[in-house]
């Protein structure tokens, strides 16, 4: 099966941020992708986080989610919107979530970030809590491939990628993450952290990520990723800008290594 990383700089306008997503899906399928999945914030990277607010939509209707559900089904292909802005509990709060869109234009799959980012080096600060009410449950859907098999795909998003113990819950054959990684923990951890949980957890990792300066002056990591089961990179976009990376999933290496280092059957805890 044939997936596709997207990478985008998102701006500060939600029109603008879908026809830039409108051109990668349609490249992605063009290129034979059955799924493609865009990174985290791919709607919107405002200039104040609370520029979410104004942009929130109910879960089940709305422009984004409208666009992703046509661009599914008209081409044929499975879609993950990275993350959107869905009304939460509290009115001063979003759901970070991402929305899993089948071929049919269906969506099949919804999962609300559960860690939210914060740091603090003195000279940037970011405290999603302010604006973002987490979710409390893992998620993860059935994809069934063109060729006929069913792949176990975990959701996740960004900051998630620190926390080892949700990814053994999930008990995924590929693993999503969706990122928005700033430009020095992305530098400093990407790659290390995207292999180390393809590695623990013998699976497929596909990391689509934000890369490059956005308009609000902030400036991401990007190096969208593709990883195998061993901790191969299969792929990576190592310039900034938009764009996508894909790879070839293939169900007889995933279950060729599982079966030589049946590490998930040894665990004790």
């Amino acid at each position: 099966m044939k997936i596709a990383a997207l990478q985008t700089v998102s701006g500060t306008t939600v029109p603008g941020n879908l026809e830039a997503a409108r051109a990668l899906l349609g490249e992605a399928a063009a290129q034979g992708a059955e799924l493609a999945v865009l990174p985290e914030y791919f709607c919107l990277m405002g200039q104040r986080d609370r520029d979410k607010l104004a942009v929130r939509e109910r879960f089940g209707s709305g422009p984004i989610q409208d666009f992703l559900a046509d661009r599914a089904s008209r081409l044929g292909i499975w879609i993950v919107g990275g993350t959107l802005p869905l009304v939460a509990e509290s009115d001063q709060h979003v759901r970070n979530s991402s929305l899993v869109f089948s071929p049919q234009g269906e969506c099949v799959a919804r999962y609300d970030k559960l860690h939210l980012f914060r740091y603090d080096n003195g000279r940037e600060q970011y405290d999603e809590t302010r604006v973002i009410e987490r979710g409390a449950t893992p998620h993860t859907f059935t994809l069934a491939s063109r060729d006929g098999h069913a792949w176990r795909v975990g959701l996740s998003v960004c900051y998630d990628l620190r926390f080892p113990e949700l990814y053994r819950a999930l008990r995924a054959d590929l693993l999503l993450v969706p990122s928005a990684f700033t430009y020095g923990t992305g530098q400093a951890h990407w790659e290390v952290l995207l292999r180390a949980r393809a590695i623990e957890n013998l699976a497929y990792v596909c990391a689509p990520a934000q890369g490059g300066v956005h308009e609000n002056g902030r400036r991401t990591w990007g190096h969208s990723m593709l990883v195998d089961p061993w901790g191969t990179v299969l792929a990576e976009r190592v310039q900034d800008g938009p764009g996508l990376v894909q790879a070839d999933l293939d169900a007889q290496r995933l279950a060729q290594v599982r079966a030589e280092l049946p590490a998930l059957d040894n665990r004790i805890l």
